[in-house]
């Protein structure tokens, strides 16, 4: 099959569309397909196109850092897309870039598959501010993402949560559970670059020390203060000398950071920045803890990542996450800032047993989660959608 993968963010950009693309791009190359990603251009104001993926230049959205938007048509790259003979469109993100691939799979008479990766409704407080501006906003974001769903030839959603929220919508169509897959070899312990780490250690004083670990934008959707307000009713009261990483950046980074300074943790919270998506790895093999308190994620993938690099789990509960984590099996649930701080009290003092124990029930689980098996779903996904328009 000839595949094109429309998406607004991909690598360097780090976050879970751009990670679920590449991962799916990946894979339908490996496997023989001729697949394309469209996306925007992170870097350049260019057109670019290199290894079949074609880069389009957009603006810079400054409230959500890290992303651009393009234009929803580009002549040169509507050029290009055509000479790829495409056999279906399938759509990843649905700003510009997501509208683009409307327009080619119209002109072009092709089935479009939709992948909803993202709850819109918790973001809507990025467009303006007072709360019957917000109402407004997320009744536009429920017609609308209704409307996306009725409007494509096969509609995939990665967990049950996104899926109930699209009947909650009024979407009365068929809706694919297609959970992301993830290349897990990338993640094997065995893989990790010991010298590196101890060196990393070396440089922050981390030797001897407990390492909690959040990765990812910071945001205020990310709820990363409710850690942060946690960490510190703990750290008044550890067993153990420990540090707390911050792996990303965004906009809430300097209202975090004065956070910290108000909480007393400035000494034992690092802010590393945004790292490149090759090293993201290293990080869940420094980290003894993944700790997150996002509810407003389709799926979660942070969560198996972290699992699959034999790192611990300590999460917010939310009901997409309620079939990768087991609470006290496979991971840790908290429900707010003194119960974060008690079950983090709990992990750190876990024995050895016990941990391996938990780390091993966490490798069944997200095994289930292994690209093969995306893959295999994909494909059922894409022949479905190319019956429909024999």
């Amino acid at each position: 099959m000839n595949i094109a993968l429309f998406s607004d963010t991909y690598p360097p950009q780090i976050n879970g569309v751009a990670i679920s693309t590449q991962n799916l791009f990946n894979i339908l190359r490996k496997n023989g397909h001729q697949a394309y990603v469209v996306t925007t251009n992170a870097v350049s104001s260019h057109l670019e196109y290199k290894d079949n993926v074609l880069h389009i230049p957009g603006i810079e959205l400054k409230k959500l850092y890290g992303y651009r938007l393009a234009s929803f048509y580009h002549s040169r790259a509507m050029k290009i897309i055509k000479s790829w003979h495409l056999d279906i469109v399938h759509i990843q993100s649905e700003a510009g870039i997501g509208i683009f691939g409307k327009i080619v799979a119209t002109r072009g008479g092709l089935p479009v598959v939709n992948t909803y990766h993202t709850m819109y409704e918790d973001y809507t407080h990025y467009a303006g501010k007072g709360k019957h501006f917000d109402r407004l906003a997320k009744s536009v974001v429920r017609v609308w993402s209704k409307y996306l769903a009725m409007g494509c030839t096969e509609f995939i959603s990665p967990s049950e949560k996104t899926k109930d929220a699209f009947r909650q919508y009024g979407a009365d169509r068929y809706i694919n559970i297609v959970p992301t897959g993830i290349d897990f070899s990338k993640f094997d312990p065995q893989n990790a670059n010991v010298s590196a780490l101890d060196l990393f250690k070396t440089k922050y004083d981390l030797h001897g020390k407990f390492i909690i670990l959040s990765l990812g934008r910071v945001a205020d959707e990310k709820s990363i203060d409710v850690l942060l307000k946690g960490y510190a009713q703990y750290a008044g009261k550890e067993t153990k000398p420990t540090k707390f990483l911050i792996v990303g950046d965004g906009p809430a980074r300097p209202s975090l950071e004065a956070l910290c300074g108000e909480l007393g943790i400035k000494d034992r919270v690092i802010f590393l920045g945004a790292v490149p998506t090759t090293e993201v790895p290293f990080y869940y093999h420094l980290g003894d803890v993944f700790v997150s308190a996002s509810i407003t994620e389709t799926q979660g993938l942070t969560f198996m990542e972290a699992m699959a690099s034999q790192t611990l789990v300590l999460a917010r509960y939310d009901d997409n996450l309620r079939d990768t984590i087991i609470d006290n099996e496979t991971g840790f649930f908290f429900s707010s800032e003194a119960d974060f701080g008690e079950k983090l009290t709990r992990i750190v003092e876990l024995s050895a047993t016990n941990k391996k124990k938990m780390i091993t029930k966490a490798l069944k689980t997200v095994d289930k989660y292994s690209i093969e098996r995306f893959y295999d779903h994909i494909i059922e996904v894409y022949n479905r959608a190319l019956r429909k328009f024999w």
